[in-house]
């Protein structure tokens, strides 16, 4: 089993080798810069280590992998439009350092792009891996309509943001392994339970991304701090609170989000401490990650085979950015 670290160099080098010296530079230089800005590359990672634990050829699995990380990064260029997001990974996003039109036919490019790595798969396995690719990319496209849409709804509960958080964050993660297992030739059994595994971890890692989002430093997040607050997001940190919070503390609350007072941050954060929804958001976030290796618990190979995915999905839960 090959180590975390030799797998993301490995896909390091690849992202390298991929080549945007092409015409017009206005549509290929965001890509590059976008793809040059790092990033955990979490998704083929994650590919790379489910194709591992089934002995399988790295190498065969090495363009669809990129091909998933393509893709999670075309996501990034148009959500950052919607979300009016003016930071990514430290630095201006797209849309900020170029505009919303450059950023939206960049991120169409990309699309395509990543179909085309995608189908760099092995023949033998090439329809497979469509198929749940295929699949997965419009589940992340239907997360991020539920996300617009509870902007402007007011009765959505916890239950709705996990489904809108398993659509928009998590089956990609899922796909990502269950890609994995199908590119190393192993039974589809596994793949579904590496699924599960993936799906459980996208959810407690999402919860995490919100818990960092509130209480994080930007240095370490990478991104504005707070933003979801002064958005109005509605996240498990704000339904919580609007679930926990009675009387005075209510109607407190009611008038942050209602208006933009400039020390709303701060001021819904002494609300939430109150409330101690940061610890309610990590024991849901626990919650998530336990049921995640329960799926882990049931796949039958070698514990040393899946040593360095379990070491990841510790990691992604301990995180700090």
């Amino acid at each position: 089993m090959r180590t975390i670290e030799e797998i993301q160099k490995r896909i390091a080098v690849a992202l390298t080798e991929f080549d945007l010296r092409r015409k017009p530079v206005e549509l290929y230089q965001p890509i590059s810069y976008t793809l040059s800005l790092g990033g955990k590359r979490l998704r083929p990672a994650l590919c790379l280590m489910a194709c591992d634990m089934f002995a399988g050829d790295l190498e065969k699995a090495l363009n669809p992998a990129i091909g998933i990380e393509i893709f999670h990064n075309f996501t990034l260029l148009h959500d950052d439009i919607m979300d009016k997001a003016p930071i990514r990974r430290g630095e201006k996003t797209v849309y900020k350092k170029w505009n919303s039109n450059v950023a939206i036919l960049s991120g169409d490019t990309m699309m395509a792009l990543a179909y085309e790595y995608i189908m760099k798969a092995p023949e033998n396995v090439r329809s497979k891996v469509f198929s749940i690719f295929n699949k997965t990319a419009i589940e992340v496209c239907e997360g991020q309509q539920y996300d617009m849409n509870f902007e402007t709804q007011n009765n959505i509960t916890i239950k709705d943001y996990i489904e809108m958080i398993r659509l928009k964050t998590a089956v990609l993660l899922a796909a990502s392994l269950k890609i994995g297992v199908v590119l190393s030739g192993a039974d589809d059994e596994y793949g579904e339970a590496l699924y599960r595994f993936g799906e459980n971890l996208g959810i407690a890692f999402q919860l995490k991304d919100d818990l960092l989002d509130v209480f994080s430093e930007v240095e370490k997040f990478g991104k504005t701090t707070g933003g979801d607050i002064t958005t109005n997001k509605k996240t498990y940190l704000y339904l919580k609170a609007f679930e926990k919070a009675e009387g005075e503390t209510l109607e407190k609350l009611k008038y942050l989000f209602e208006n933009n007072d400039s020390d709303k941050v701060n001021e819904v954060k002494k609300i939430y401490e109150k409330l101690n929804i940061r610890e309610e958001t990590e024991n849901e976030m626990n919650r998530y990650f336990d049921r995640a290796m329960d799926f882990m618990e049931i796949i039958p190979v070698n514990e040393n085979r899946k040593s360095e995915l379990i070491k990841f999905a510790k990691n992604l839960s301990r995180r700090e950015s």
